[in-house]
């Protein structure tokens, strides 16, 4: 298991450090999968004792993101994803989120697949995501220091 850097300070709600309500995610690497272990608790609340399925989007979406982050280490933003709530995800137990690259990369476009686990390993939710890669002419959208930040991140992994 290698603990994956991130960047301190920003307001990210699932992985900045900044965001007084946020997650607060940390990450790491086992073999080929990004993964991030969570307990959610009352404020992450959709039905009784049960998370939010955005919050469960949340965090599928956030893991398969690092995974490109890590795996590809590029500038990108989600394009699609599509999930499978399989069980209800429980507040109060730890959770273990999984991301993973997958075939279908390219210059332009990258894959990914995810997933959350209970700590009995099994399935709650699963997911796939399209993420576009951002072209030159596209980064103008990222503020300069942020990309410094974000490049420096890249040479860490």
């Amino acid at each position: 298991m290698e603990d994956i850097p991130k960047l301190e300070g920003y307001n990210c709600f699932a992985c900045g450090t900044a965001n007084p309500i946020g997650l607060n995610l940390r990450f790491y690497r086992r073999g080929g999968y990004v993964c991030s272990d969570i307990t959610l608790e009352k404020n992450y609340e959709g039905w009784e004792n049960m998370a939010h399925g955005g919050i469960v989007s949340t965090l599928l979406d956030e893991v398969m993101s690092w995974a490109v982050i890590y795996f590809r280490r590029t500038f990108f933003v989600t394009r699609s994803m599509r999930i499978k709530y399989v069980r209800p995800v429980p507040l109060y137990r730890l959770l273990t989120v999984k991301g993973t690259m997958i075939e279908g990369q390219n210059r332009y476009l990258c894959k990914a697949r995810g997933l959350i686990q209970d700590e009995d390993k099994n399935i709650l939710a699963r997911a796939e995501a399209s993420f576009a890669i951002l072209s030159d002419k596209d980064l103008y959208l990222v503020p300069d220091n942020l990309k410094r930040e974000m490049d420096n991140l890249f040479k860490r992994f």
